[in-house]
């Protein structure tokens, strides 16, 4: 069995979408105070984080982009919605900013040789990391899908799709709409994914990023791996 870790480090002030809060990391205590009780003394570490729910690689909650009554939040969505069967599609070769059309997807879903099928996971490599990721660029000149490529995913049944940007859209109006398209269709989505470039051309794999269970929560930190058996 190979397990590819999909996750981006967190780390103090790692890259967040601008919109959401900074990732503060601190330590709490460390090994140079000690504890006695009777005849044993420890010392013990910790960090305090104050982080987003939508920090690192992380998972959207429907809750998020859909401002009506009843929309789920993070610790509401099934578990298994986390634990899918998946496929990567290359679209490494589109511009920087570009929305990925439909007929771009259609042939990245040929090349692959593989079918999309009812409710699972699709990443989309779009080469973000190795173009973006370490500098100002990485929160704004990221490629993304077209809103009608949203809609193309959802027509034919998945769960959720994956992008290594900060958004599964270009920034602005096309980011709002893809967002909005998910709250219609009943999708959702990960961002800040990693080593998707290891996913291409390797078939279909057991994809697993459980969130964590945070109450009311709009998103979740998750651990994404790829599995290949």
């Amino acid at each position: 069995m190979e397990i590819i870790d999909l996750s981006r480090e967190i780390f103090h002030r790692t890259y967040t979408h601008p919109s959401h809060p900074p990732v503060i990391i601190t330590v709490w205590n460390d090994h140079d105070e000690k504890v006695t009780a009777g005849e044993t003394t420890v010392s013990s570490k910790a960090l305090s984080m104050s982080l987003s729910d939508h920090a690192g690689t992380h998972v959207d909650a429907p809750i998020h982009f859909d401002d009506r009554p009843g929309a789920a939040t993070i610790d509401q969505l099934p578990l298994e919605n986390f634990y899918t069967s998946a496929i990567c599609l290359d679209l490494s070769h589109v511009p920087l900013k570009h929305a990925i059309t439909v007929p771009e997807m259609e042939e990245a879903l040929a090349k692959s040789g593989e079918e999309i099928r009812p409710k699972d996971t699709v990443m989309i490599y779009m080469a973000t990391n190795e173009r973006l990721y370490g500098t100002p660029r990485y929160v704004h000149d990221f490629p993304g899908l077209a809103l009608e490529s949203v809609h193309w995913l959802a027509d034919k049944g998945i769960g959720m799709f994956g992008v290594e940007a900060v958004s599964p859209s270009p920034e602005g109006e096309p980011n709002f709409k893809a967002h909005r398209a998910c709250a219609e269709r009943g999708i959702t989505h990960m961002e800040c994914l990693f080593n998707v470039d290891k996913l291409v051309g390797r078939g279909r794999f057991r994809f697993a990023g459980f969130p964590l269970k945070i109450r009311g929560g709009t998103a979740s930190p998750i651990r994404a791996v790829a599995i290949f058996e």
